[in-house]
Order: C-alpha cells, then sequence, then structure tokens
C-alpha cells in the first residue's frame, strides 16, 4: 500500500512560504528589516555584473518572484524598476523583463601619463577586467574590449548604416560573377588583386576623388588596417623609425603603426588641421593625416596648409593618406584627394568600409613607385591576396553604377540621422559644443572647462546601455574632455534616446 499524505488536523494553519527561490539562491530571511527592495535590487545587480544573469536573461515575473519569496509584488516590481531605471534591465510585454546591460565598476583614476591618456601596461585585459573597458588595460584592447560589452544603444563612430547594405544588388552581382567564373578562376589570386578590381578602383577614385592612377598601382588590401599595416612594414624595413600622427588622431590608426614597431609623434590638429610647422619640428620623415575629413575633429586640411604639406612631401617627407569619411559630405563642396596633388610623395588608403560595410575588408592601397614591389611582397607574405570571389563583386558594383547609386541613398539618410543628433544634444547636453556636423558619419562634442573626466562620462553612459568613445582615447596630449559619438548606424529616434541617456548620464557627474 503507497504511502498517504500526512493528515493536518483540523483547525491548524497552512503552511507559511519558506521565503526562498531556486532564482539566484534567494533567501528572503538574509535580508535586512525594512531593505528588502535593495536588497533585491542589489543580488541582481550583482548577478548581472559577474556574469551569472548575462544579456538577453529574463527574470521571473515579480507575481512568481513575490510568491516564491513571501514579499508583495509592488517589492518585486519596485526592484525591477530600479534596476530598468539604471538601463540594465527592460521590460518587453509578455516577453518578461529582459537584462539589456552589464553595470560597470567606476572608473580608475587618471594614469600618470597624463589626464585621459590610455595606459600601457605589457598585456592585453579582458572586456570583463577592473574598470571594464574604462579601466586599467593595453590599449590596444580598449575599443575591442568595448565593442565586446553588451548595450542598448551603440553611438561608436566608424559604422555606416549596416541597414542598407545593399543585399539585392550583391547577390546579383555575385550570381553574375559565379556564372562567368571558370574553373581555374577558383586558384589562388594576384596576391596585389584581381586586374578587374584594381580597374574598377582607379575608374572609382577618377570619378569620385580626382585620382588618376593606373591598375598597377592599386594594391588590394583587407581595409586601411592592413594598409597601415603594410606601410608600416616596409618603412621599418627601410630604416624609418618614426612617424608622425595627428593629435587628436584615431587610437586605432596609432596602434597599428606602433604595432609595426614605428614610434609615432603627435603633431597638433587645430582648425586649419594639421599643424605643418610642429610637423617639420618633429623630425619625423613620414606623417599619417585624414585631410579630408580629420577623425575625430571633423576638420579639413585647409590651402595653406596643403601647401607646406606638399612642399614638405616635395623635399623627401611621405604622406601617407587615410581618405576618411571623404564620401560622406551633407553641407560642404568636396575636398580633393592629396594623392591627386602628389602622387610620388603620397601613399592613399581607402576602403568600403564606411560606405558599405567593414565586414567586407576590401579596400586599396596607392603607393609610389619606389615602395611598390616592397608592399606587393609585404602584402603576398602577410595573406597571399584578398578572396577573389568578393574583388569581383565589388568590381562589377563599381562599374555598373550601383555603388554610386547606394552612396547617394545612404548619404540622404546619414545626414536625417545627423540632424537627429543635432537635436538631440542641443536639447540634452548643455554646454557641449559639437565639432565636425559637415561631413562625416560622427561628431565631436566637447565640454570645454569641465571638471569631471570623458571616461567617466562614458562608464556612466554605459551602466546606462548607452556606448560612445571618449574622445581621450583618440589624444596623446591632454585637452578638454568630450565624446565622439556615431550617428549613421541608428535610426533617429534611437539617436534620440541615447544622446537623452548621455545627458542623464553628465547630470550625474556635474
Amino acid at each position: 500500500m503507497g504511502s498517504a499524505e500526512p493528515h493536518r488536523s483540523q483547525g491548524s494553519k497552512p503552511a507559511e512560504p519558506a521565503g526562498g527561490s531556486d532564482f539566484l539562491q534567494l533567501d528572503r530571511r538574509v535580508a535586512p528589516p525594512g531593505g528588502r527592495t535593495q536588497w533585491l535590487t542589489a543580488r541582481i545587480r550583482a548577478a548581472i555584473a559577474d556574469g551569472t544573469l548575462p544579456v538577453g536573461s529574463r527574470l521571473p515575473s515579480s507575481r512568481v518572484l513575490a510568491a516564491e519569496l513571501g514579499v508583495s509584488r509592488g517589492l518585486v516590481t519596485e526592484a525591477y524598476q530600479r534596476l530598468a531605471d539604471a538601463g540594465q534591465v527592460q521590460g518587453r510585454g509578455r516577453s518578461g523583463t529582459t537584462v539589456v546591460a552589464a553595470p560597470l565598476p567606476p572608473p580608475a583614476p587618471a594614469d600618470r601619463n597624463g589626464p585621459g591618456v590610455p595606459p600601457t601596461p605589457s598585456g592585453p585585459s579582458e572586456p570583463g577586467g577592473p574598470g571594464g573597458p574604462f579601466g586599467p588595460g593595453a590599449a590596444g584592447a580598449l575599443v575591442d574590449a568595448l565593442r565586446a560589452v553588451p548595450c542598448r544603444i551603440d553611438l561608436s563612430p566608424g559604422v555606416p548604416d549596416l541597414t542598407a547594405f545593399p543585399r539585392t544588388a550583391w547577390l546579383q552581382a555575385e550570381r553574375r560573377v559565379l556564372g562567368a567564373l571558370t574553373p581555374a578562376d577558383f586558384g589562388y589570386g594576384n596576391p596585389q588583386g584581381v586586374p578587374a578590381l584594381r580597374t574598377a578602383v582607379t575608374g572609382w577614385l577618377a570619378r569620385n576623388r580626382g585620382i588618376r592612377a593606373d591598375p598597377d598601382e592599386v594594391v588590394i588590401v583587407a581595409g586601411v588596417a592592413q594598409a597601415l599595416a603594410l606601410v608600416a612594414h616596409v618603412l621599418r624595413e627601410g630604416g624609418v623609425r618614426k612617424v608622425a600622427v595627428e593629435d587628436p588622431g584615431s587610437l586605432g590608426a596609432r596602434q597599428q603603426l606602433e604595432y609595426g614597431r614605428l614610434e609615432t609623434v603627435p603633431v597638433p590638429v587645430d582648425e586649419g588641421g594639421l599643424d605643418t610647422a610642429a610637423l617639420r619640428a618633429s623630425g619625423a620623415p613620414a606623417v599619417l593625416l585624414t585631410p579630408a575629413h580629420q577623425f575625430p575633429t571633423g576638420v579639413v586640411l585647409d590651402g595653406e596648409r596643403r601647401r607646406e604639406l606638399l612642399d614638405w612631401a616635395a623635399a623627401g617627407g611621405l604622406v601617407v593618406e587615410d581618405d576618411y569619411d571623404a564620401e560622406h559630405r551633407y553641407d560642404r563642396a568636396p575636398v580633393p584627394a592629396l594623392r591627386a596633388l602628389l602622387p610620388e610623395g603620397v601613399c592613399y588608403a581607402g576602403s568600403v568600409s564606411k560606405l558599405l560595410a567593414p565586414a567586407l575588408r576590401l579596400g586599396w592601397l596607392l603607393v609610389p613607385p619606389r615602395l611598390r614591389d616592397a608592399v606587393v611582397a609585404a602584402k603576398r607574405y602577410a595573406d597571399l591576396g584578398n578572396p577573389v570571389l568578393a574583388q569581383l563583386v565589388l568590381a562589377r558594383l563599381m562599374d555598373s553604377g550601383e555603388l554610386e547609386r547606394h552612396l547617394r541613398f545612404v548619404r540622404r539618410r546619414h545626414r536625417r540621422r545627423r540632424d537627429a543628433m543635432l537635436r538631440a544634444i542641443a536639447a540634452h547636453l548643455a554646454g557641449a559644443r559639437v565639432h565636425g556636423a559637415a561631413a562625416g558619419l560622427h561628431l565631436m562634442v566637447t565640454f570645454d572647462g569641465a571638471a569631471f573626466e570623458d571616461t567617466a562620462l562614458a562608464a556612466e553612459a554605459l551602466a546606462l546601455g548607452v556606448k560612445a568613445h571618449p574622445l581621450s582615447w583618440h589624444r596623446v596630449r591632454p585637452g578638454a574632455p568630450g565624446l565622439v559619438l556615431g550617428y549613421a548606424a541608428g535610426p533617429p529616434g534611437e539617436l534620440e534616446e541615447g544622446i537623452a541617456l548621455l545627458g542623464r548620464a553628465l547630470h550625474r557627474l556635474r
């Protein structure tokens, strides 16, 4: 005979809730009297921070958790609301409450190298390490660490509108390319790049950047990052030991050169662009710059500075021209490329990362004749050349005019998004000064005279679910705190919400 439930005597009271839940092994009895809401909020926040509740995790419904803990449903609802206000969870209707961002510890104190200067220890840091992406760690890991942190709204610079990628046109071009390929075409390609794309690139540059070049002068590369790596290798092998860089300037570009064992010498940038007098004084035999749309300030190298720079190059200096964001202009006339004015003194690098998608890893490098053989050899030993199929598809898009049509389309979208961000900054970021709005895919904002560090502001923003680059990442010398804000990758409503949250983060620091 089976066992039976124990008999409850008539009039006995029902058993009280145990006060515990399997969720995070919560035990109501350890909560301080009168502080249960704060206790529950802290326990969930700690679980999000240490990865027990990764982004995407669903929390129990407030009704279920309240019943398991033996507390009021209002207590659980209040705890969830506090987490939502901090940008860590989000209510999604019938889908429940979901973790959307992990909090970060407070930012580390300023490094001894100066305010806002990224420290340079011996090894890389992990994204989840002390201080998160804004704390101490190898400078080379900063951007990658931030990219790995999940968030609700990403305002990182350097990303175009990826939803606008021309999938139909790409697929149609790919089908035509595949239909025309012979079996031999699936073998190893030319390390310098397939002739069809090198020819298409010369046509693209002639039409859009005023550059006249022969296909033999073009080397197809895996984006501007590889172009800089190849140039650094060739310069180092040729006896060059230091290269001047813009300050502020791209952290990633500076790191590419330093990884190539070149010393980078900061040269100030002002309203006219790179300070050419300071370049001469630096003694560097080469300089990397973004003359058409300087990163991150957005200024254009003015006419007088261009003449001085070209004189410097004609006397033996080498210019490495990163034609950053040159296609994306809204309120100003096009700016000619330096390569069009002095081919013998300029290494010119461009890509489709800001026009189509960074994932394609397709770009081009034009080098003076004296460096071409060394660059092609370096490319051969780096990877034997870019994938042939993607090169042929891009060549077809360029030759057919599809790439120009796509550029006209995304310019209109990017302009609307820029305008939305400008309105939001005016409404929510009191005291912010905007730079570089006439072109590009990002804005730089500075807070002149502010007492806080921009890494602290970026950390506060990330705790609210918004990513942004602190301007100090892209500086070598100290300067006013600021942010570099990308606007191309998000719809206007998302941009407005992100800037409003940045405003809340700024209010916390003031």
